[in-house]
C-alpha cells in the first residue's frame, strides 16, 4: 500500500505541475488581451470652431473729458452723475468777472487806437496839402527845395505813424476776439449727445487751466461699446482684422454677444505706453489689444467691465469630429491615423483625413462615417494595439 501511494502523489505532484506552467503560459500570453481595456467613442456630426481666447475690456465707444479753459470759480454745475445730454446743453458756468473785466480793456485799447488813426488821417491831409504846395512853388521855380523836402519828410513819418497803429489795431482786435472766447469758455457746454458717466468736481471750487485743463465732467457715448481684447504674443500672428468674434461677461457667462468682427488689432503691445526711450530686458508677459465694437441698445454693457473673448479662427457646421486625443499618428498637411473598432471586434488602423482642430475636438473630412467606433486609449495609460481584441471600458 504504501509503494502504491508513492506511486499516486508522484502523478499528483506532475499533474499540479503541468496546471502551474499550463496556468502560466495562459497568463503569459492570454491574460493581457483579455484584461485589457479600451476607451471608444464614435464619430459624431456638428460644430466645430478653432479660437483664440483673450481677455478684453468693455469701453464706452466715445468719452469726452469736457474740461474748462479758463481759470475761475464754479458758480453753477448743471448736471448731474447719469444724466442725459444734448451736444449743446449748458454743462457747468464759471465766474466770469475776469472775463467780462478783460474784454472791455481789450475794447478799451481798440477804440483808443482807432481814435488815433483818425487823429493821424487828418495830419496826413494837412501834410499831403502842405507838400502839394512846395512841389508847386519848387516847380515855379519860385520855392526852396529844403522846404519841399521838409514837407516830404513830414508826410513820410505820419504815413509810417499810420501804418504802425493799423498794426496796433489788428493786435487790439485779436485781444478783443480772445477775450470775447475766453468770456464764451465761461459758459462749459456738453460737445457730443450722451450721458454724464463722472463728475469731479463740485460747485464753489476754483479750477485752475493754467498747468492743464482740468475736467469738469466726463461725457460717454453708451449706445456702442468698445471692446479691448488682449492678445498673447503667440496668439497675435494668427489673427486678423475682419475675424468673427463674440464674447461673455462675468454677469451673463451663458449668453454669448455675437456677430461682431474684429476692426483693428494695434501694431504695439499695450506696454510701450510705459516704456522708456531706453530699451529694458524684461520678463513681462507681451500682449496686444485687438478691437471691434458692440451695439449696448439697452446700456446692459457698462464701462470697465470685464469680457471672456473668442476670436474665431475657422469653423465649420454639420460635420463629422472626434476627439483629438484619438489621433495616433498626425503627418501634417491633414493626414492622419486612427484606430478603428471594426464589427468583429477587432482594431485596425484606418489613415483619415482632418481639418478644423481645436485641441479639443478635430474635423474628420474623409476616412470615417458616422457613428464608427474609434479607439481613444487604453484605461492603462498603454499604447493601443491593433493586434488585440478589446474590452470595452464604460
Amino acid at each position: 500500500m504504501t509503494f502504491l501511494r508513492k506511486i499516486k502523489f508522484k502523478y499528483i505532484l506532475v499533474l499540479l505541475v503541468i496546471l502551474i506552467i499550463i496556468y502560466g503560459v495562459s497568463r503569459l500570453f492570454f491574460t493581457e488581451e483579455s484584461d485589457t481595456r479600451y476607451i471608444t467613442t464614435k464619430v459624431e456630426k456638428g460644430h466645430i470652431e478653432q479660437t483664440v481666447l483673450a481677455d478684453g475690456k468693455i469701453s464706452a465707444f466715445k468719452l469726452v473729458n469736457v474740461g474748462a479753459q479758463v481759470s475761475g470759480q464754479i458758480q453753477k454745475l448743471y448736471v448731474q452723475l447719469g444724466d442725459k445730454v444734448k451736444a449743446g446743453d449748458m454743462i457747468a458756468e464759471i465766474d466770469d468777472l475776469k472775463q467780462k473785466n478783460d474784454l472791455m480793456q481789450s475794447k478799451a485799447s481798440l477804440a483808443s487806437l482807432q481814435a488815433q488813426r483818425t487823429a493821424k488821417e487828418a495830419n496826413l491831409k494837412n501834410y499831403q496839402l502842405t507838400y502839394g504846395r512846395q512841389l508847386k512853388l519848387v516847380n515855379k521855380g519860385v520855392g526852396i527845395q529844403s522846404d519841399l523836402d521838409a514837407a516830404e519828410a513830414q508826410l513820410d513819418v505820419i504815413k509810417a505813424d499810420i501804418a504802425s497803429l493799423d498794426a496796433d489795431i489788428i493786435r487790439a482786435k485779436i485781444a478783443v476776439d480772445t477775450a470775447e472766447v475766453n468770456l464764451g469758455y465761461t459758459k462749459i457746454t456738453s460737445p457730443i449727445d450722451g450721458i454724464v458717466v463722472a463728475t469731479p468736481v463740485e460747485e464753489g471750487q476754483t479750477v485752475n487751466s493754467v498747468q492743464s485743463a482740468p475736467t469738469i465732467v466726463k461725457v460717454a457715448q453708451l449706445d456702442k461699446m468698445t471692446v479691448e481684447a488682449q492678445i498673447s504674443e503667440a496668439d497675435v500672428i494668427k489673427v486678423k482684422t475682419g475675424m468673427p468674434v463674440y464674447f461673455t461677461i462675468l454677469g451673463r457667462p451663458n449668453m454669448h454677444f455675437s456677430g461682431m468682427t474684429l476692426r483693428a488689432v494695434e501694431p504695439a503691445p499695450t506696454s510701450i505706453n510705459n516704456e522708456t526711450s531706453t530699451s529694458t530686458t524684461t520678463t513681462t508677459a507681451i500682449y496686444y489689444n485687438g478691437l471691434f465694437d458692440v451695439d449696448n441698445p439697452e446700456h446692459l454693457l457698462r464701462i470697465s467691465m470685464t469680457a471672456q473673448v473668442y476670436i474665431v479662427l475657422a469653423n465649420a457646421e454639420n460635420v463629422l469630429y472626434i476627439p483629438s486625443t484619438s489621433i495616433q499618428q498626425n503627418f501634417g498637411d491633414g493626414k492622419a491615423t486612427v484606430f478603428v473598432l471594426d464589427d468583429g471586434q477587432n482594431i485596425r488602423e484606418k489613415a483619415i483625413e482632418i481639418g478644423i482642430d481645436n485641441n479639443v475636438n478635430v474635423e474628420v473630412k474623409s476616412g470615417l462615417d458616422l457613428g464608427d467606433t474609434i479607439v481613444v486609449s487604453r484605461l492603462d495609460g498603454g499604447s493601443v494595439s491593433k493586434s488585440r481584441t478589446p474590452r470595452m471600458g464604460f
